[in-house]
């Protein structure tokens, strides 16, 4: 028997990096995998058949997780299609560096748009769903800079803060309907952005993390299919940080 057999997952984002290493995790794992990406291209489509590979039924859809409307749409899709969300996976996220002197306010806004408003939009629109069901998990991407912060990314670690406080906050609000909620904090994770940075800066990284490497998105993808699976079920409105024990 899979870790995920028969569940529905639906998981932001998951075109690429650690959303589709989570993806792929979840389809070995026997769920049915509904996921987002902003638009429906090439790499899009690679995604959905290599998840088709593992025999589990898949949709993709194009979405901007920002938009209220857009999310809920989606969601009831899904549940049409699927007749269900057993997991949700809030990971869309983007970055737009820069010192607070400089910041622009569209950085700001754009960034808390889609890391953290998305997430409510998501939350929102399956609340009613896992409440019909009588249980669910809520899994929503963190990371280390929203436990410790970083200079020159005020904004990143400011949504990224925020979603430990809706994850803590919906863990209290659901938990007697059987609804978890979990954040995971990845701290540097290898993936196609941080790969092209100049190999002095990634081994000036790997010096500060005791076990002296940068994650990989499998290592994100294997705690998110713990919070997933009932193998975790008396765990909630916790922050399980994915960083090889660095400290921020």
């Amino acid at each position: 028997m899979k870790l995920l057999e028969g569940k529905i997952a639906l998981i932001t984002g998951a075109a690429r990096g650690i959303g589709k290493a989570i993806a792929v995790k979840y389809a070995s794992e026997g769920a049915n995998i509904a996921f987002t990406d902003l638009n429906i291209d090439e790499n899009t489509e690679n995604t959905k058949k290599e998840l088709e590979s593992y025999g589990v039924k898949v949709l993709a859809i194009g979405s901007n997780a920002a938009s209220f409307d857009e999310s809920h749409a989606v969601v009831d899709q899904v549940v049409k299609e699927f007749g269900r969300i057993d997991i949700l996976v809030n990971n869309a996220g983007i970055t737009k560096d820069g010192l607070m002197m400089r910041m622009s306010e569209q950085q700001w806004d754009a960034v808390i748009n889609v890391n953290l408003k998305s997430a409510f939009n998501f939350v929102h629109a399956v609340t009613p769903v896992m409440m019909r069901q009588k249980g669910g998990s809520i899994i929503n991407m963190s990371s280390v800079v929203g436990v410790g912060g970083n200079a020159g990314q005020a904004n990143y670690s400011a949504s990224k803060a925020g979603m430990i406080g809706l994850t803590k906050s919906i863990a209290q609000e659901l938990g007697s309907r059987g609804i978890r909620s979990n954040a995971v904090a990845p701290g540097f994770i290898i993936t196609e952005m941080t790969g092209k940075l100049p190999e002095d800066v990634k081994k000036q990284w790997a010096e500060q993390i005791p076990l002296r490497r940068g994650g990989t998105p499998e290592d994100v993808a294997d705690v998110c299919t713990f919070l997933a699976s009932d193998m975790s079920s008396y765990v909630t409105g916790q922050v399980i940080s994915v960083c090889g024990g660095m400290k921020m």
